[in-house]
């Protein structure tokens, strides 16, 4: 059970959470807190938080339960803002994509990696932002991953695992630069390139004519070119290392497949296009 419960960030993630957990039961009172009181406001309105306070000092006083989903551009204030008003028993938590980024930023604004920090990230969110997005289902079945560090207390990992699985998650842990490895291959890679060719397409002369007799394939492709680009912004430059390997890798075998259509290999096309089908049919089962 969380007594109490601060979000810090009510959009689609600490939303979606707050929904869950309070579906589930196993929270007290809700705290929200964020830049702008008529988004929190909005937050209350629909019943996601009870109070809010814009001021992220005064919104973590007494939480046992502190969640920070903010850009990560922002963590590092948040984190110095916060720590002085923390309640003695709170456990805090976070939701970047990014992990390296956030335990620098936690280092920094903390002073030193708390025994009671422990950074996480959950894998799942839509292309749309803002709390009215949010819905209590969200991360049911959905992998939460976990980076806690040497010194982190491990009571203070298994309140945060409890809390996702009491949201529906289901909850690994794994290394902060095997994490950001992995998710720059299977997150960040394609919303890189997602974005990167709906601009492509819209700084052409006949922008109109394209995006007119766009099929399902390019919606399917392109749905997550609407999500948030300030958040993919710093994606991109706090895990800046993983996310060049994987463009770099993109990059060259782009380039053989380009040869391939040149040179006229339909073999070495349908082999591409053959392995491409049998390892998305395989991993999509799963």
């Amino acid at each position: 059970m969380i007594r109490r419960l601060c979000i810090i960030g009510v959009g689609l993630i600490g939303g979606s959470l707050a929904r869950a957990l309070r579906k589930a039961g196993v929270v007290g009172e809700i705290v929200g807190s964020g830049r702008r009181s008529e988004h929190l406001q909005e937050a209350v309105d629909l019943g996601v938080i009870d109070r809010f306070d814009t001021d992220a000092a005064k919104a973590v006083q007494g939480a046992d339960m502190v969640v920070v989903c903010v850009p990560l551009g922002a963590m590092e204030q948040v984190f110095r803002t916060i720590l002085p008003a923390l309640a003695a028993d709170a456990v805090v938590t976070d939701a970047g994509s990014a992990k390296a980024s956030v335990v620098n930023a936690a280092r920094a604004g903390f002073g030193k990696l708390p025994t009671w920090f422990v950074p996480g990230h959950p894998i799942a969110g839509t292309e749309k932002s803002g709390v009215a997005a949010s819905f209590a289902e969200l991360y049911q079945g959905r992998r939460v991953i976990l980076t806690p560090l040497e010194n982190t207390d491990p009571a203070a990992t298994a309140k945060v695992q409890a809390m996702w699985e009491a949201a529906g998650a289901q909850v690994q842990c794994m290394g902060v630069e095997h994490h950001d490895d992995v998710l720059a291959a299977t997150s960040h890679l394609p919303h890189v390139l997602a974005f990167q060719m709906v601009d492509t397409l819209a700084r052409m002369s006949d922008e109109d004519e394209i995006f007119r007799y766009a099929a399902g394939g390019f919606r399917d492709f392109t749905r997550i070119a609407s999500s948030d680009p300030v958040m993919w912004r710093d994606i991109c430059l706090a895990n800046d290392r993983a996310v060049l390997k994987m463009l770099e890798r993109f990059r060259s075998d782009l380039a053989n497949l380009a040869e391939a259509i040149r040179a006229g290999d339909g073999a070495e096309l349908e082999r591409v296009f053959r392995n491409a089908k049998a390892a998305r049919d395989r991993h999509s089962e799963r």
